[in-house]
């Protein structure tokens, strides 16, 4: 059995952002040479997410309103956490999206159903931070 190990680099301009991460992980893939497998791919950071779902603007507003309404970023003053850092609603928001994927490798390329794409979600962002992608296989 192969494997392959990559760690893809982001560095966001505003505190919450979408990603679409989908051609960044089939490069890996490619790279990998893996035509059969399992692929992971998560989060090196308790703030950020990675998870599987359709790149239309009008459904990531959606996201937006839905994580803002769970785990409003404001008042401040609503979670313990923020007495160490404003940022508790990252790590609960983080929570509610997950923390990675699994995607099936078959024929050389992600087994995905329609209109799947990989994100990368960041809710405390404004600096670097990165993303594991694990590929195992033959």
């Amino acid at each position: 059995m192969k494997s392959y190990r990559k760690e893809l680099w982001f560095d966001t301009t505003k505190r919450r952002e979408l990603i679409n991460i989908t051609s960044d992980i089939e490069k890996c893939l490619k790279e990998s040479n893996i035509k059969e497998g399992l692929l992971l791919c998560n989060a090196m950071h308790i703030t950020s997410s990675v998870f599987i779902n359709d790149d239309e603007s009008g459904l990531h507003r959606d996201f937006e309103r839905f994580l803002e309404k769970l785990a409003p970023e404001k008042p401040y003053d609503q979670y313990d956490h923020n007495g160490y850092e404003d940022n508790a609603d990252a790590h609960l928001k983080r929570t509610i999206m997950g923390r990675e994927v699994v995607v099936a490798i078959t024929e050389g390329k992600l087994d995905f159903g329609p209109w799947e794409q990989i994100f990368y979600g960041e809710f405390d962002g404004k600096r670097k931070k990165r993303v594991l992608v694990k590929i195992i296989g033959e």
